[in-house]
C-alpha cells in the first residue's frame, strides 16, 4: 500500500486462499493469453521442477532510480504464489525513489538477505549504477552458481550481464538495450519472454508481468498461473498498437528512440566496458 509519505509498503500476504483459488481455475478454462512457450518445460531445467511441490523464498532486488514496474508487476503475480514468501531486497537500506519518483521500501538491505529460492532482477536507468556494484554482481553470481533459478526484467539483464553470467545464455530486454545483449556474451532473442535452462528473461518493463506468469507456471503448474492472471485480470487490450519498434508508427519510434539517445549511449559504454573484462570480443 501507499503511507502518508508516499512509500510503498510491501506487506506479506496470506496464502491460504490460494490454493483454493488455484483449484477453482483447474475447472475453468481458456483463461491464460499465453501458457509458457512450447517447449518451455524441456527448456527449463530441473532448477524450477524440483521446487515444485516445496515452500518457497523468492528475493526481488531493487534499487534506486529503477523502473517500479519491473518490480511492482511481478511482484502482483509472484506474491499469490502458493506457499511462497517475498522479499523485497534492497541494495541499500531505507527508501528510495524509483526513476519516476516512486518511493519505495525495502524488506531488507542486501547484506541482511535470506536464502533464497528464486531471485528476480528488475532494471531501469539506474541500472547503470548497479552494474559496478560488486556487492550486488556477487550477489547474483553466487545465486547462479548454486544453480538456482532467476529471472531478470527489462534492463535487469544487463546487471545479470555484468555479473558474467549470461555467457552463452539466450536472453531479451528492453528493445533499446537489446543490441547490448552480445557484449555479455548472451545470445539476443527477440521475444518477449525466453527460457533458457535457469534463467527467465523478460523484454521491456511491462513484459515483466508475462515472465511472472510464465514463472508461475513453471514453480507450480498451469493452473496457478491461470488463476493468478484471472485474479489480477491480466487480459491486455492497449488502445494503440505502438507496444513495440515493429508495431510503432515510424514517427513515433523515432521520437522515443531520439529521447533514449543519451541513456543508450550510456549503457553502450558501459557495456563495451563489461566485455573487455569479461574477455568477449566487442560486437562493434
Amino acid at each position: 500500500m501507499i503511507d502518508d509519505n508516499g512509500a510503498l509498503r510491501v506487506h506479506r500476504r496470506a496464502f491460504a486462499q490460494l490454493s483454493a483459488l488455484a483449484l477453482s481455475a483447474a475447472a475453468v478454462g481458456g483463461l491464460s493469453t499465453k501458457s509458457v512457450p512450447a517447449g518451455a518445460q524441456a527448456q527449463s531445467s530441473d532448477a524450477f521442477a524440483r521446487l515444485r511441490d516445496k515452500p518457497i523464498d523468492i528475493g526481488i532486488l531493487i534499487f534506486p532510480d529503477m523502473d517500479q514496474i519491473d518490480f511492482t508487476g511481478p511482484f502482483e503475480v509472484l506474491s499469490r504464489l502458493p506457499d511462497t514468501k517475498l522479499h523485497v531486497i534492497g541494495t541499500q537500506s531505507g527508501s528510495f525513489r524509483d526513476h519516476r519518483g516512486l518511493v519505495l521500501t525495502p524488506d531488507v538491505a542486501l547484506a541482511g538477505a535470506p536464502q533464497l529460492d528464486l531471485l528476480q532482477v528488475p532494471g531501469g536507468p539506474g541500472q547503470q549504477a548497479q552494474m559496478a556494484n560488486e556487492p550486488v554482481l556477487a550477489f547474483i553470481r553466487r545465486h547462479m552458481a548454486a544453480g538456482k533459478p532467476l529471472f531478470s526484467v527489462c534492463t535487469g539483464a544487463l546487471i545479470c550481464g555484468a555479473a558474467g553470467i549470461l555467457k552463452g545464455r539466450r536472453a531479451t530486454t528492453h528493445w533499446a538495450s537489446f543490441d547490448l545483449l552480445p557484449y555479455f556474451g548472451a545470445i539476443p532473442v527477440d521475444e518477449r519472454v525466453v527460457i533458457d535452462g535457469n534463467l527467465v528473461s523478460a523484454a521491456g518493463i511491462t513484459s515483466g508481468i508475462d515472465g511472472a506468469l510464465v514463472v508461475a507456471e513453471l514453480l507450480r503448474g498451469k493452473a496457478v498461473a491461470e488463476a493468478i492472471q484471472l485474479d489480477i485480470q491480466y487480459a491486455p487490450e492497449p488502445p494503440f498498437h505502438s507496444g513495440t519498434p515493429k508495431t510503432a508508427p515510424s514517427s513515433v519510434l523515432s521520437t522515443v528512440t531520439a529521447a533514449y539517445h543519451p541513456l543508450t549511449e550510456a549503457r553502450l559504454s558501459t557495456a563495451r566496458a563489461v566485455a573487455a573484462k569479461l574477455g568477449i570480443a566487442s560486437p562493434l
